[in-house]
């Protein structure tokens, strides 16, 4: 088998506003992470067994990074924003939707939706202990988010309806976090305007009122921004919007930016009810909410995208090929393409082999790009295999497995979960060698991603069942990342983007199929210099955006790829 060792560096190739890959000079040390977050995802306790995490919030105390995420059973701490080490604890409301936390001098302090609204402290969070740190809160609190200003005055943003609006308010944490004053109304939903905020996949249910939730702030150059959640957790269109004040208690101004996170399409969709925060390098990065919602509505995963400020204030979060693998970078970034390694998806379509499967989840659905679907083998027992025929041989860089719950019956954080297989390569079909061996894994992970310590070049690979947690053997996405020797697809022609007529909310695009492409990733904006949204399709040539704001014109690009790379369109289209 023809292997490359590349060790701890290489060449990156980077991305130009959607460029040919072109390489960079120097080196760097290479640590990649892929959506979802590969994470020790908890099993609900209540029917159906299901797993879940969601509204997450990522805060950095001596020297680690801490992640809080709803009905987990406890939090997660780290170094690196790749791997996550989980505390279990019983002294706080776990089963309480979401968490926030804000670091105050030496202290972090967690705070959770709840009827009774107590907040709880900790100097060591590592060990799992804290403490109430006051009187309950003078009212009930609902998706609460704390905020430390700079003049270490302290805010609670809140509000989860369909109906009422967001709400500020100041806390004295010298005095039991007591109320400075009645809260204040901050945030109204505005669907009317706002194309992103109608409920649905594809924000079509105009007859639905939306959820607006899950505030978060963020300071920027003396500015607030505000962020919340809509229309609603149980879609694919979930993201984050942002408003915009010169005071933490506004008034607030919508940005003209938005959805500032939003990934409605891929293998993972759904950006909303996140944080946003700083890395240690002073990178900004946005932790939220990725939909499953088929088993049960809160049927869910977290996301982690970079996020930027550009030179006119304007906060987006790059979800571009968000779902692929990006490098955690060692420095300060100023660009998406320093943290693109360019590894493409190899598996896509590709042809599946299986050892048994369920009529309802076959094979195919492993690679099929759609977290909502999976193949179930007809057991969980040793031996069920599946083998990805990827065509020709590729260089392979990384491997992503995405576990499904079939036929389980397993609730709450139960040890001795985990899934053991192996994953064999192969360029002939009959000579195999390993490549991943997961036969004594003793951790629990779902979204199960491996960057290869070498590259492999194969067409063949093969996955074996050694034990599952329970239920059959079942997987969602068996995804391969690296990048092919031939040309990369085709140009674009015919780009077409039309208003709809009815609805300035919404706009008709159409193209032609570029030349041996698998995929196109649609960006647009509200200047030809900053098409800060991002679309992804594969194989499809028509597409209606329903999130645009009715009071603003947008400009689009497309670019096509495949498993080689990346091609762009020079051309930038206006809404005929």
């Amino acid at each position: 088998m023809k292997m490359r060792i590349f060790g701890i560096t290489i060449i990156l190739a980077y991305l130009l506003a959607g460029c040919q890959s072109k390489p960079q000079a120097d080196t760097v040390n290479l640590k990649t992470v892929c959506n979802p977050v590969d994470l020790s995802y908890r099993f609900c306790l209540d029917e159906p067994s299901r797993r879940e995490a969601a509204d997450p919030t990522v805060v950095w105390f001596k020297d680690r990074y801490y992640l809080f995420a709803s009905k987990s059973g406890g939090y997660w701490h780290s170094k690196d924003l790749a791997d996550w080490t989980f505390i279990e604890t019983k002294d706080l409301p776990l089963e309480d939707y979401a968490p926030t936390a804000v670091v105050i001098k030496d202290t972090i302090y967690f705070l959770a939706s709840s009827n009774v609204g107590y907040i709880y402290k900790s100097t060591n969070p590592l060990n799992g202990q804290w403490a109430v740190a006051g009187e309950k809160l003078e009212l009930e609190v609902w998706d609460p988010a704390l905020f430390l200003d700079d003049d270490n005055r302290l805010y609670m943003y809140l509000g989860c309806s369909n109906k009422n609006p967001l709400y500020g308010v100041e806390l004295d944490y010298n005095n039991n976090f007591s109320f400075v004053g009645e809260p204040i109304e901050i945030k109204h939903a505005n669907p009317e305007q706002f194309g992103w905020e109608v409920p649905g996949d594809y924000n079509t249910l105009t007859n639905q009122a939306p959820w607006i939730e899950g505030a978060v702030m963020n300071k920027y150059d003396s500015k607030y921004y505000l962020q919340y959640a809509g229309p609603g957790t149980e879609f694919k269109s979930y993201s984050d919007g942002v408003y915009v004040s010169d005071n933490p208690l506004g008034p607030f101004h919508v940005q003209s930016h938005n959805p500032f996170a939003y990934k409605p399409e891929g293998f993972t969709a759904g950006a909303g009810h996140g944080s946003t925060f700083t890395d240690q390098f002073g990178n900004y990065w946005h932790i939220g909410t990725i939909i499953i919602s088929q088993k049960h509505m809160f049927e869910r995963r977290l996301g982690l995208y970079p996020a930027f400020f550009d030179d006119q204030g304007t906060m987006y979060s790059n979800t571009k090929y968000g779902d692929y693998p990006l490098i955690i970078p060692q420095k300060k970034i100023s660009d998406f393409s320093e943290i693109f390694p360019n590894w493409m998806l190899l598996s896509y379509a590709k042809d599946v082999e299986v050892s048994s499967y369920i009529d309802s989840c076959q094979a195919i659905n492993m690679a099929d790009e759609n977290i909502r679907t999976y193949w179930a083998a007809k057991s969980g027992n040793e031996g069920e295999f599946a083998i990805l025929d990827l065509g020709k041989s590729y260089d392979i860089y990384a491997i992503q497995i995405n576990f499904a719950e079939h036929n389980t019956s397993i609730f709450g954080r139960t040890k001795g979960l985990f899934h053991r297989y192996v994953i064999q390569s192969s360029n002939d079909k009959n000579n195999w060698e390993m490549l991943i061996d997961k036969s004594e894994n003793e951790t629990d992970k779902t979204h199960d991603y491996t960057q290869l310590p070498e590259m492999v070049s194969s067409r063949y690979l093969k996955i074996t069942n050694i034990e599952v947690p329970g239920g059959n053997f079942a997987i969602s996405g068996f995804r391969v990342f690296g990048k092919g020797d031939e040309k990369t697809p085709g140009k674009i022609e015919n780009f077409k983007v039309k208003a709809n007529t009815n609805d300035k909310r919404s706009v008709n695009l159409s193209w032609n199929k570029a030349d041996d492409a698998t995929g196109y990733n649609i960006s647009f904006g509200l200047d030809k210099n900053r098409l800060y949204q991002n679309y992804m399709v594969y194989q499809d040539t028509t597409l209606t955006i329903n999130i645009l704001n009715s009071t603003l014109d947008y400009y689009f690009s497309i670019e096509s790829f495949n498993e080689n790379g990346i091609t762009s369109n020079d051309e930038i289209v206006s809404i005929e």
